[in-house]
């Protein structure tokens, strides 16, 4: 019984995908349950399984195709696979034996004379590619012969000197230069679409800040041995960076808004689904930490672990990418000194941290070296102040160099 492989809803928002890579080929065995095809969406991969055992008979819509949600773009035949063909050239059947030279393929046409179409059958010559010369255009002896004797056409091998593929643009001495075309995957111009929509939209500032890590530093290293025992996992800086966000979004709410253009209002929200930015081959994605204020320390570096490695894997549900109320993004990890990250649109507020550098400061009436963090808020001028931006990073840069403070307010 024949099953189409139907797109499944994926979204409300998300109406189309691309097939990213078919996992079976047309004939092979599926198992119920079994991977068939990746489907690439806007916001995540999502691969379709099979709904029963069989064989896979149709393809209907080839990789790189974009498909839409409820179409058709396979067949699965329930039931079991065909039986293996034997091997070319060795004959089956009543008679045969192991060693036989097979028959010569048998060919009729009215066309042909007897001679001329046992002479084709011998030598596999099909006589629909055969000029006849004989009268009314039969087919004859000759006229096989010459076909045989006609030497295959071949394609024809290119020269060491070819122009290689891509080769297109011309470079300032005239000559042309190599490139490749590469394909954008749909997840890469969702991103190249959200963010410039975020930069013709919002009125983005950025607003710096440097943070000493001394006190963060001293305590992870005091503690961490305790706490992974403990926990299971390790004290890193994103559970102090976002407990310290929160910390900031309490004290200052209109960070963590959104703008309603359509009825001309601010949205505030009452909770904090905090982002966190992961970095991965094809692109950036933004898992959420679902009301991370009632999460501890270790709840908060378990579940970035989780979102991370999910990530990683390709494992990212729609439920783990949407929404947010605030993001946090950390180039440092990359060596990032300074950046000014675009906003993760409708959210009003991004935080960028940086790498970690020993650096010169002055502390009372002394030069010393202490390990210092370059801080980033990036946030939509249309809803929040430059003095409110200010003050935002400066309760980050706070709470951080108070860590018993961050603790306390928890």
């Amino acid at each position: 019984m024949p099953l189409e492989i139907v797109v499944p809803q994926m979204g409300e928002s998300i109406v189309e995908a691309t097939v990213a890579q078919w996992l079976k080929k047309p004939g092979e065995a599926v198992k119920a349950r079994e991977a068939l095809v990746e489907l690439e969406t806007d916001k995540v991969n999502q691969v379709i399984e099979a709904d029963a055992d069989g064989v896979l008979t149709q393809i209907l819509a080839e990789v790189g195709a974009t498909v839409a949600v409820g179409q058709s773009i396979g067949v699965i035949e329930a039931g079991l696979p065909p039986a293996a063909p034997p091997p070319t050239g060795v004959p089956s059947g009543p008679g045969s034996a192991k060693g036989d030279i097979p028959a010569p393929t048998k060919v009729e046409s009215a066309d042909a004379t007897p001679v001329a179409a046992a002479m084709a059958a011998a030598n596999n010559v099909p006589l629909d590619g055969v000029a006849g010369t004989g009268p009314a255009g039969k087919i004859g002896k000759a006229d096989v012969e010459a076909k045989i004797a006609t030497p295959k056409a071949t394609a024809p091998t290119p020269t060491p000197f070819a122009k290689p593929e891509g080769v297109a643009l011309s470079g300032a001495g005239g000559g042309e230069r190599p490139i490749e075309r590469i394909p954008m995957a749909r997840k890469r111009k969702t991103i190249a679409a959200n963010l410039k929509n975020a930069q013709n939209t919002a009125a983005i500032l950025t607003t710096f800040n440097e943070v000493d890590m001394s006190k963060v530093m001293e305590l992870r290293t005091r503690r961490k041995t305790e706490f992974e025992t403990r926990f299971g996992v390790g004290l890193g800086f994103m559970s102090f960076f976002t407990k310290a966000t929160i910390g900031a979004l309490k004290q200052f709410p209109m960070v963590n808004a959104e703008i309603d253009d359509v009825r001309g209002e601010f949205i505030l929200k009452k909770y904090y689904d905090i982002g966190i930015a992961v970095g991965l081959e094809d692109g950036l994605v933004v898992p959420i930490i679902r009301d991370a204020d009632k999460l501890s320390f270790a709840a908060i570096e378990k579940k970035i672990k989780e979102l991370a490695g999910k990530a990683k894997e390709g494992k990212l549900g729609l439920s783990d990418l949407t929404g947010g109320s605030f993001s946090i993004t950390n180039g440092g990890t990359f060596g990032s000194m300074l950046s000014t990250p675009i906003l993760n649109y409708p959210q009003v507020g991004i935080l960028g941290m940086h790498n970690i550098v020993k650096r010169p400061v002055v502390v009372g009436d002394e030069i010393v070296i202490r390990p210092i963090m370059y801080l980033a808020l990036s946030y939509d001028h249309r809803i929040i102040d430059g003095s409110t931006a200010v003050r935002f990073l400066v309760k980050i840069k706070e709470l951080i160099e108070d860590p018993e403070t961050l603790l306390l307010e928890g």
